[in-house]
């Protein structure tokens, strides 16, 4: 998957109808963070490409075998945090 990252961006980017140029200036990056996001040309950091996914309207989504519990044990603890005095 984080092979695909950088395809998934420019194809994003291009049916947006965005140059690197618009994106990067909507993103509040440089255009050299989006090349190199869409070229894998460089390490990325993960605050650059929130930015870059959120503009482009793309969804990050954690997923795991157990990651239910982890929902679970967190809507508890919520619960139990909001009913505290």
């Amino acid at each position: 998957m984080l092979g695909q990252i950088g395809s998934v961006v420019k194809f994003h980017r291009k049916k947006s109808g965005l140059t690197q140029h618009e994106l990067a200036k909507l993103a509040g990056i440089g255009k050299a963070a989006v090349y190199d996001l869409e070229h894998q040309s460089k390490s990325t950091r993960i605050d650059t490409l929130l930015k870059v996914l959120r503009v482009l309207n793309i969804e990050v989504k954690l997923a795991s075998p157990i990651m239910h519990v982890y929902e679970e044990q967190s809507l508890e603890t919520s619960k139990n945090f909001r009913s505290e005095p």
